[in-house]
């Protein structure tokens, strides 16, 4: 096999002939094969979104260049077809990438973290001037920057009540919602805002360029957690951060999970490393962006509280019998350190309000998702379902599946946090389950959202089966929106197709070709290895 980043001295790198012969055999690797194919459709999917993106009601920009016909018409089926098509080859990328990392379908595994890191980059480099995709919450973000900017409370109004270009490109059923989002995002939103002031194309770049310390966390610790949770570092990277569904959404879709996500696995990663205090204080910045965050803040607790025992254990162990050595009663112990975390958690909070100048009118808002209704979460199946074996209307039904399903949430979030509280793997598993039951059983759900579970289930050990299984079904979610933002879950051939892709992507990790479609077999050869000049 050529020669990969890895096995070259530094002596041939620091040599620009060195550096470029490099580059050249990783770019004939599989691994590099796959890198150009997802930075190939990285671009088609920015040019596509041109005309067929999330784009701005009126685009200035295309107009001056001539292209505002990619917008209508003709011109937008072929930006339309241009982004499926990037889509798809992200997609084909990404899983040729998962066989050179798993050494699955006649491959050897010879992939590194660096070359990992490297493609990622490779690939959101064009997504970072494309305009927002699969999603409009851009713009509602800058709405709401704006108006704590412009003296306005957003966690009393809507960005109806400050008219202009940025409310303009508002998506109509978020212009009266209050913001739903804390207090650090929002001064983020006003930082912003001041600088690129109602330019919404530098607004939206800014955005991106404020994901990618999120971005630049969970490439260091989601490979981190493995060294915890007994996964595979290159897999998890592989499969929770080169996933088209989280590259695409979270840098193309300019979603602030990017920095929510980011931070929560910095701050697991951080507990897990015995910096208990940090750790409480970057989760609690996490959810100064998005509450979600809060979730992990109890079972946080739990391994805090598993390293409180091993620490006392091993001083009695090592004949240190004085009283702070001794194990106290679990009650006074779990007081004591929930209420330590809480009070730093707390602490964070406070100051972020008050340095943003808002109060926690915040949590109010997050009622707000109600106003989203797809197949993507159960209350809204069971109350489609219902209508389909009763003379019910959806309006009468989706309240009581709604709220059937948060108490059922309710009691799943308190036995989980119960259960798993044993290890340190058994507190991240559960998690990871309260995230997953959130996605299902909140009255809302978006693709993005299982970017959450998907970020700690990355850090396992994971059988090739269920990778076969989160490839298809990160495929199939990464497949049901439009481009626009609009959901495509209520068109029977648009699933179908996703369907299809989904299977055909979760056999292609196992298998080159699943669908038999090349007429002979070439015989799998193994490449010999090039040694590195001395």
């Amino acid at each position: 096999m050529t020669e990969t980043l890895s096995t070259v001295t530094t002596a041939d790198t620091a040599h620009p002939r060195g550096r470029v012969r490099v580059a050249a055999d990783f770019l004939r690797s599989p691994e590099g094969h796959a890198a150009l194919l997802g930075l190939a459709g990285a671009v088609l999917i920015t040019f596509g979104g041109f005309g067929a993106g999330s784009v701005r009601k009126r685009d200035p920009l295309l107009e001056a260049a001539h292209l505002s016909w990619l917008r209508f018409g003709h011109g937008y089926a072929l930006s339309t077809i241009l982004i499926w098509i990037g889509v798809l080859l992200m997609i084909t990328g990404w899983v040729r990438l998962g066989r050179a990392t798993l050494g699955t379908g006649g491959a050897r595994s010879t992939v590194t973290l660096n070359e990992l890191r490297a493609i990622v980059g490779i690939w959101i480099f064009p997504l970072l001037f494309a305009v927002p995709m699969f999603s409009r919450d851009a713009y509602s973000y800058l709405a709401q920057g704006a108006l704590l900017r412009d003296g306005f409370d957003p966690y009393q109004v809507g960005p109806v009540a400050n008219p202009g270009v940025l409310l303009d490109n508002v998506s109509p059923v978020w212009t009266t919602t209050t913001a739903p989002y804390g207090p650090i995002f929002l001064l983020l939103g006003r930082a912003i805002t001041m600088l690129t002031g109602e330019n919404v194309i530098a607004g939206t770049i800014a955005l991106r360029l404020v994901m990618l310390p999120g971005l630049a966390l969970m490439m260091w610790a989601v490979p981190y957690l493995t060294k915890h949770l007994g996964g595979k570092p290159t897999v998890a990277l592989w499969l929770a951060v080169l996933n088209p569904l989280v590259l695409i959404h979270l840098i193309g879709g300019v979603h602030n999970e990017m920095l929510m996500v980011g931070l929560l696995c910095a701050a697991i990663a951080l507990v897990l490393e015995r910096h208990h205090v940090a750790g409480i204080v970057v989760v609690a910045i996490g959810v100064a962006i998005k509450a979600t965050a809060g979730v992990a803040l109890p079972f946080l607790v739990w391994i805090w509280m598993i390293h409180e025992r091993e620490r006392r254990a091993a001083r009695i162990a090592a004949g240190d019998d004085s009283e702070s050595a001794e194990l106290p009663h679990p009650t006074l112990m779990f007081a004591k350190i929930a209420g330590l975390g809480l009070g730093v958690f707390a602490l964070v909070f406070v100051a972020a309000s008050a340095l943003a100048g808002v109060g926690i009118g915040w949590l109010t808002a997050l009622s707000g998702s109600k106003k989203i209704i797809n197949w993507l979460s159960l209350p809204t199946v069971m109350a489609h379902a219902l209508t389909w074996v009763s003379p019910l209307q959806i309006g009468q039904v989706l309240d009581i599946t709604r709220l059937l399903c948060m108490l059922a949430l309710v009691a799943v979030l308190a036995w989980t946090w119960w259960r798993f509280k044993e290890s340190e793997r058994e507190a991240v598993a559960g998690i990871m389950i309260a995230f997953v039951a959130i996605v299902i059983l909140s009255p809302a759900a978006l693709p993005w959202y299982y970017s959450w579970p998907l970020a700690l289930a990355a850090g396992f050990a994971l059988s090739l089966g269920t990778l076969q299984v989160l490839v298809g079904l990160c495929t199939w979610l990464m497949l049901v929106f439009q481009p626009d933002g609009s959901i495509g879950l209520y068109n029977f051939w648009h699933v179908a197709l996703a369907i299809f892709a989904a299977v055909v992507a979760a056999l292609s990790l196992r298998t080159v070709d699943p669908l038999r479609l090349r007429s002979t077999r070439s015989p799998v050869t193994t490449p010999t290895v090039v040694p590195a000049r001395s």
